[in-house]
């Protein structure tokens, strides 16, 4: 074996574990929604999927309880073996194309109900946890005639990405369609990952243009569709379901939320660099008072900088589209050695490597 191909091998060995495990990932937090879809299919196609579940401290009939929740180390597990057990390449797609407002129970109530699709939207990403959602979703202005709903994997995921994102979009794309009526087509579809094989599927779900080795993963829409009003509005109804929806929220909110926000305002600002002062005055606290709050989740700032830039490398690695240096002017490094060192630090192995060694 060659000293090249030796590299490889141990790489693709030690890459998966090259950014330390999150210990949020075995918080049990995530309403199981995706699972029960998951089991649903399954069931369609007469295929068994209790082993799914083996040596996960759940079952598949308790993912059916209101009150169960999993953490994302059980759900990206369960995942992983229905991808294998099923062999539907495009599942993502079937599955979340399927889905109905009624699939978001309380939240699918507060979005049918809003005033306009602009609030809808709004409501309905800033609650998306409450329908066990595995990605993080903001809203971003893409231009004065776009916005988006753009994703992040939560805890860099790399493996599970396309099936997470297109089960996420192919619903958002459904739900929208369900809200306005039929004639509301995305601009475009963007998505880091390399092309898959069945990358056909996502045109006829879409049915627009989609890149693919895009900087980001979302969905563009004309920004004209926020002001379209919506025949359910009803403004108790959609107080009363908002209220419940931040009721089960707040049975899952921990000092570790902290952590989210700073991860969340991070990777929307990676190429300025921010500062911790500039993250607190944006969170509205004192830097002493998020050094407090950081250090309460066992955590600290340069850490989350760190471990945020290195999750966002490896996903623009894995796209292919951008060059070493150029991906380091992502992150907010002016000089590509200064990248390269750190990645390296990061991960333990340098980009070029690293960017060979994904799958």
């Amino acid at each position: 074996m060659s000293e090249v191909a030796f590299e490889l091998r141990e790489a693709r060995r030690t890459l998966p574990a090259a950014i330390e495990p999150d210990a949020r990932a075995q918080a049990a937090d995530i309403p199981p929604n995706v699972l029960v879809h998951l089991t649903e299919f399954a069931a369609r196609h007469g295929i068994a999927s209790d082993g799914w579940f083996a040596g996960l401290g759940i079952t598949r009939p308790q993912i059916n309880e209101p009150s169960l929740r999993v953490s994302y180390r059980q759900a990206r597990t369960v995942i992983s073996r229905a991808l294998r057990g099923l062999r539907y390449p495009a599942l993502g797609l079937l599955i979340g194309r399927n889905e109905t407002i009624g699939s978001f129970g309380l939240l699918g109530l507060a979005m049918m109900t809003s005033r306009n699709f602009g609030e809808a939207m709004n409501v309905g990403i800033e609650n998306h946890k409450v329908c066990g959602s595995l990605l993080d979703v903001d809203l971003a202005v893409v231009d004065a005639q776009h916005v988006a709903v753009q994703t992040w994997p939560r805890f860099g995921e790399i493996e599970l990405l396309p099936f997470l994102c297109e089960e996420l979009f192919a619903s958002c794309l459904a739900i929208a369609r369900e809200l306005v009526g039929p004639k509301i087509t995305p601009v475009r579809m963007e998505f880091t990952y390399p092309a898959p094989s069945y990358a056909a599927e996502y045109i006829t779900t879409f049915q627009c243009d989609v890149r693919f080795g895009a900087q980001h993963n979302r969905i563009v829409v004309d920004a004209n569709w926020l002001a379209h009003p919506l025949p359910g509005y009803n403004p108790l109804t959609s107080r009363q379901a908002l209220a419940l929806c931040h009721q089960q929220l707040r049975g899952t909110t921990s000092a570790d939320e902290i952590v989210g926000s700073v991860e969340r305002l991070l990777r929307s600002r990676l190429r300025d660099h921010p500062r911790l002062t500039e993250v607190a005055h944006t969170l509205h606290l004192s830097e002493r008072s998020l050094r407090r709050r950081l250090a309460e989740s066992g955590r600290i700032f340069r850490e989350i900088h760190d471990r945020v830039r290195a999750e966002r490398a490896l996903e623009l690695l894995r796209a292919g589209q951008m060059s070493v240096a150029e991906i380091g002017i992502e992150l907010g490094f002016s000089d590509p050695r200064e990248f390269r060192r750190a990645f390296k630090r990061w991960t333990g192995m340098p980009p070029q490597l690293a960017r060979r060694s994904l799958p």
